[in-house]
């Protein structure tokens, strides 16, 4: 087995201290970063995402997993030039006004990092004139909403229309999830997608970067 594969195989096993040090060695070899980026740790974070989606792990598993990938990415992330970005575009995630969770946002922002996307997480209860000034100041390709109550629903909606009215609704793709949301109500409030978990959420801010 090449190291390469071998930080496929630890960071699937969530072995942090095994993904820093061969992630060390193939610098210290001359690999370049990008390539350990996308052969190595995303390659690893991608089986996970499957095995999630089949429910042969877990929650917990996923996060120590995504853990080793980010020991991973400390280490090369720095050594990226300038034009070599190593990310796959940028998503701002929150949760919207009034709703206070967070493991699920959380779970698909690990995932989409896990992907190689920038994430720039707003935390909880975001209101719509926050999303818009966060857009405006990162320029995201993709602003993820989530909510997990039916109360806490219509402000999507909300924060799309917010988008709309401020003249920046073309520049992002947005994307819902949470347990009450369904395909249908995206399509209702105008989302661009929509996202039942985080392997999912990924498939499709990947569709929305091509």
């Amino acid at each position: 087995m090449s190291k390469m594969e071998k930080v496929v195989e630890e960071v699937i096993a969530g072995n942090i201290d095994g993904v820093t040090e061969l992630t060390q060695e193939l610098v210290d070899e001359g690999i370049e970063p990008s390539q350990i980026i996308k052969e190595g740790l995303v390659a690893g974070m991608d089986v996970v995402g499957g095995r999630f989606k089949k429910n042969e792990m877990f929650v917990p598993e996923v996060l120590i997993s995504a853990k080793a990938m980010h020991g991973g990415m400390d280490i090369v992330k720095p050594l990226l030039t300038e034009g070599e970005s190593s990310s796959a575009g940028t998503v701002i995630m929150a949760t919207v006004e009034g709703d206070l969770h967070d493991i699920g946002k959380n779970l698909v922002a690990m995932m989409l990092e896990g992907a190689g996307f920038e994430v720039i997480d707003l935390g909880v209860d975001v209101t719509a004139d926050e999303f818009v000034e966060a857009v405006k100041e990162h320029q995201p390709d993709i602003v993820g909403l989530s909510a997990l109550l039916t109360t806490t629903m219509p402000a999507m909606e909300e924060t799309i229309k917010s988008l709309e009215e401020a003249g920046i609704r073309d520049q992002v793709k947005v994307m819902v999830g949470g347990a009450p949301v369904s395909e249908d109500f995206a399509n209702e409030i105008g989302a661009d997608g929509y996202a039942a978990d985080g392997s999912t959420a990924t498939d499709i801010s990947r569709e929305f970067v091509k």
